[in-house]
């Protein structure tokens, strides 16, 4: 028996009716003990990972008796300006948006705004400054971001093409921990997590940044 045999073999008598179930532990800790402010340790965190992080407080909207609004459930006045303003901070003039993403949260300034409703070709978003999107949560012990293609979010490739990514981060969609973060959203879908911009580095350990993913990496915490 060849080695490719072997081991499809054991594979096999792995996967057969004798087989005996393994008990996983699932106590994993779901509590962060460094603080009860999660919001400023997820943006120590992320700004830990060379994001630019800046903060906006918003008063909470509703809409009809009682409601929050479906995607923006806060006065999006302050947050649009301070979203023009972190742009400011790069060389962006032309950005792209999630078919979903609101016209009360666009940029209050002369910017090429494409909306990817129809989707667009990958040379047009190749083209494209920087996306702007919303999230699905955020993890305070790593400063990640979570991305799922929900509400605000867009596709995949809308946050792997052009060279700047800012991302809204409400605060109450920051948790802890990771446990706690696969708790609010379907762990088994396909998902996209950032800590930082794109970066690998050689050999050597000289990072490099953009490689496989957005260079520039934009957070606007909105509390």
């Amino acid at each position: 028996m060849d080695a490719k045999s072997e081991i499809l073999s054991r594979i096999r008598t792995a996967l057969g009716p004798d087989r005996t179930p393994v008990d996983v532990p699932r106590t994993y800790t779901r509590t962060t003990p460094e603080t009860d402010d999660i919001p400023t340790l997820f943006a120590t965190r992320a700004a830990d990972y060379q994001a630019r992080v800046r903060r906006v407080t918003a008063q909470p909207t509703l809409a009809g008796p009682g409601g929050p609004t479906a995607l923006i459930p806060f006065d999006p006045v302050p947050v649009a300006a301070a979203i023009t303003d972190l742009l400011k901070t790069t060389h962006v003039r032309s950005l792209v948006v999630p078919a979903d993403f609101p016209e009360a949260l666009l940029p209050q300034d002369n910017y090429v705004i494409r909306r990817d409703d129809p989707p667009l070709p990958v040379a047009d978003l190749d083209t494209t400054d920087a996306v702007l999107t919303g999230c699905a949560a955020a993890i305070a012990e790593t400063g990640t971001i979570i991305l799922n293609a929900g509400p605000l979010q867009g596709r995949r490739a809308l946050t792997l093409i052009p060279d700047t990514h800012l991302c809204l981060v409400r605060a109450d969609q920051i948790v802890g921990t990771v446990p706690e973060a696969l708790s609010t959203v379907d762990a088994t879908a396909p998902l996209t997590w950032i800590s930082g911009p794109s970066a690998t580095s050689d050999i050597e350990l000289h990072r490099v940044e953009g490689v496989h993913g957005p260079r520039t990496l934009l957070i606007l915490i909105i509390d």
